[in-house]
């Protein structure tokens, strides 16, 4: 009879154990992934999570098409990347900070104020600032400057916004679009990128037919 208890019990404890760990799972897998963020390269930010189920890229690259639509509706310089699944938005960094500056302004807020709302449902989105110089100046000096800009913006978000899945890159000058032979062409170089990449709770929602930014997940 004492055995056939221990038994009984032993195979409660392996239940609960199985069940306590269905539960955790998922978050610990979520926060494991959100730590890896944060280690990644651009690169590699900008390629992860992959899609390979053909319907449910379909159904986000639907999806980020029209959100690149309504974002160039709205005056911004918009470009989609990784098969229209990735969406670029470049702001000047005159239209952020005032020349030679590191304090977001106010034309910057507004300008970011629209981003605030891709990150009300964490994990739908993984957002990348990328901040770029010209070549005026050391690379040293390109490199903190672009760093000190970049997290301004980043902590201008956290104080309006979650900042899970937002990962802050300073490049300097060593990405340029054109040359810096120009006032102007220095001028196109000094810029932010904003790389909007799908996360999983997009992931999730497309899998199940229906994409819907203001529908919460669960990490």
């Amino acid at each position: 009879m004492q055995r056939m208890m221990t038994q009984r019990i032993s195979q409660l404890i392996l239940t609960l154990t199985v069940l306590v760990a269905s539960v955790w799972a998922p978050q610990l897998n979520a926060k494991d992934h959100l730590d890896d963020i944060y280690d990644m390269s651009l690169d590699e930010n900008l390629m992860t999570p992959e899609i390979k189920n053909d319907k449910q890229a379909d159904r986000i690259q639907e999806f980020q098409y029209n959100m690149a639509v309504a974002f160039k509706k709205s005056n911004y310089e918009v470009e989609v990347m990784r098969d229209d699944e990735v969406i670029v938005i470049t702001i000047p960094a005159s239209q952020l900070f005032d020349p030679n500056d590191t304090v977001l302004n106010k034309l910057g807020q507004e300008q970011l104020k629209p981003f605030l709302r891709m990150l009300k449902n964490p994990g739908f989105y993984k957002m990348l600032l990328v901040m770029h110089s010209d070549n005026t100046g050391s690379s040293q000096y390109t490199i903190n400057l672009t760093r000190q800009r970049v997290n301004a913006i980043f902590d201008w978000i956290d104080e309006n916004a979650s900042v899970d899945y937002v990962v802050p890159y300073a490049l300097g000058d060593t990405d340029p679009l054109v040359d810096n032979y120009s006032v102007e062409n220095r001028k196109t170089n000094r810029r932010l990128e904003i790389f909007l990449v799908p996360e999983h709770t997009m992931l999730q929602q497309a899998k199940k037919g229906r994409i819907n930014i203001s529908q919460m997940g669960k990490d």
